[in-house]
């Protein structure tokens, strides 16, 4: 695929246009109705590596054909109610290290910025949102039997709602949108904050206290060697989809989702605004006709071309700390 030209405040950084972009800022700092503002502090300040962010702000790799996981999945999340933490106060990986920070739900892939981003496996695109307050621009896609992903972050999609998809597929160009980004520019780390929801739940896709690996490879993600893979949407519980909209606390949220006419976009969207904004859902509905199983579906969510290896990032400060 052609590289594409990036615009570094619009795109990149996802800033424009900027009324909006503030006034969805300000969801974060301020919160606003069922939503509590987020939450930061002197701890914040050690997800920041300059040593790393400098390169891959300037679309070159820290370490060559490499993707470095900048943040973990967190065993030890602080409760919700009390708003997005980015402290590091509470934490556990399921390694039993501390790679995360306090809200962290997904897998963060530091890589340069101007990287292609492809879909994890075979599914279909079932939303397209750009939340400045809330990961900048993502791209969630549905693979089937409950299982959906999220990337975020991103820069610019070259992919539409309703797409399918084969796996490994682009899907978008990397960047670092979001308040993440405007707030740490240049010493935070550009990255594809990557989620996976199974049952409609955020979980861990490493192998962790006895749960199943999601990664096709085994215990660490590979990009997909090919792009074979067969696709079925995933089947809705229609009743249950009506209940868990009913259970939302914020009449304007429950009245778009109310609105949406077709069950797998009711229901996709349902799901986001779950994960997303859960404090505006007292109860929590599995919208899809059973409950699912950990199974390994996924690969590394981007071109077996530009990356054939993944490492943690602490592993790496650990060894360039012990040369020095």
């Amino acid at each position: 695929m052609q590289k594409q030209k990036l615009r570094f405040l619009g795109d990149t950084m996802g800033l424009a246009p900027f009324p909006l972009r503030l006034k969805q800022a300000m969801i974060a700092i301020r919160g606003e109705e069922d939503v509590p503002p987020s939450r930061f502090g002197l701890s914040s300040l050690s997800q920041l590596y300059p040593s790393v962010s400098f390169k891959l702000w300037r679309g070159k790799s820290y370490m060559k054909n490499t993707v470095v996981i900048s943040n973990l999945f967190n065993h030890t999340q602080s409760p919700v109610e009390e708003g997005w933490s980015v402290k590091k106060t509470q934490v556990r990986d399921f390694r039993g290290r501390s790679l995360t920070y306090n809200s962290h739900n997904g897998t963060d892939f530091a890589i340069p910025v101007g990287s292609m981003v492809c879909t994890a496996a075979p599914g279909k695109v079932v939303a397209i949102l750009s939340q400045f307050n809330r990961g900048g621009l993502k791209i969630f896609i549905d693979h089937g039997e409950g299982l959906m992903t999220c990337y975020a972050h991103l820069a610019k999609n070259v992919v539409e709602v309703g797409e399918e998809l084969k796996r490994g597929q682009p899907i978008a160009i990397s960047g670092y949108s979001g308040l993440d980004a405007a707030v740490t520019f240049p010493f935070g780390v550009p990255h594809v904050h990557f989620n996976v929801w199974l049952n409609g739940e955020p979980i861990d896709p490493f192998a962790h206290d006895g749960f199943a690996s999601l990664w096709v490879n085994g215990d660490l993600p590979s990009s997909a060697a090919d792009n074979h893979g067969m696709f079925s949407s995933s089947v809705y519980n229609e009743s249950k989809v009506l209940e868990a909209i009913a259970h939302c606390k914020t009449s304007s949220v429950r009245d778009r989702l109310t609105a949406i006419d077709s069950l797998e976009e009711k229901a996709a969207h349902t799901i986001i605004e779950m994960n997303y904004y859960p404090t505006r859902f007292p109860k929590r509905v599995n919208l899809y006709d059973k409950i699912y199983p950990r199974t390994a579906r996924l690969d590394l969510p981007f071109s077996n071309d530009e990356f054939q290896h993944v490492v943690f990032l602490d592993d790496v400060l650990k060894k360039a700390s012990a040369k020095n």
